[in-house]
């Protein structure tokens, strides 16, 4: 029986005062916050790369979740970037160690988990160039790394 209970819902802090809070946390916060704002946006990357077949398929739930999900990415990755900017400003523009925390899409490790095995595509996929991935670019990495993940898996069922 649904409830007549109205729900509620949450608006997400402005970016400006998301930066401006960045500005009072220790830096191992502000690496451990990227680090948990990156670990969403792969969570939310592999839940739209489950949810495609079915969009296409004319689910209209699946892709208005998608829609939000997009949205909600897009917002993650400018707190990323508000996260990187506020490394930058107080380690006097280098940036350094936050890429510590970055998921790295190459095979090698995802949030601190060390997956092995595809040693050799891996390092073919990733040309040698500054170090940095633009968040459009990570995305895109991420994006084609969980299909053929989930191509490989070959698994009928459906996970949620």
């Amino acid at each position: 029986m649904p409830s007549s209970e109205p729900t509620t819902t949450s608006t997400p802090i402005p970016a400006d005062l998301f930066a401006l809070a960045l500005h009072d946390l220790p830096l191992d916060s502000v690496h451990a916050k990227s680090a948990e704002l990156r670990n969403s946006l792969a969570h939310l990357l592999e839940s739209n790369i489950q949810l495609r077949p079915f969009a296409a398929a004319g689910d209209a739930d699946c892709v208005e979740a998608i829609a939000e999900n997009e949205v909600v990415m897009k917002r993650f990755e400018e707190r990323i970037a508000l996260c990187r900017a506020e490394v930058e400003r107080r380690m006097g523009g280098s940036g350094h160690g936050l890429d510590d925390d970055a998921v790295k899409v190459n095979g090698d490790k995802v949030n601190g988990v060390v997956e092995s095995g595809d040693d050799e595509r891996a390092a073919a996929e990733v040309p040698a160039q500054s170090g940095r991935l633009t968040d459009e670019e990570l995305r895109r990495r991420l994006e084609a790394r969980m299909a053929e993940d989930n191509a490989e898996e070959n698994d009928d069922g459906v996970h949620l």
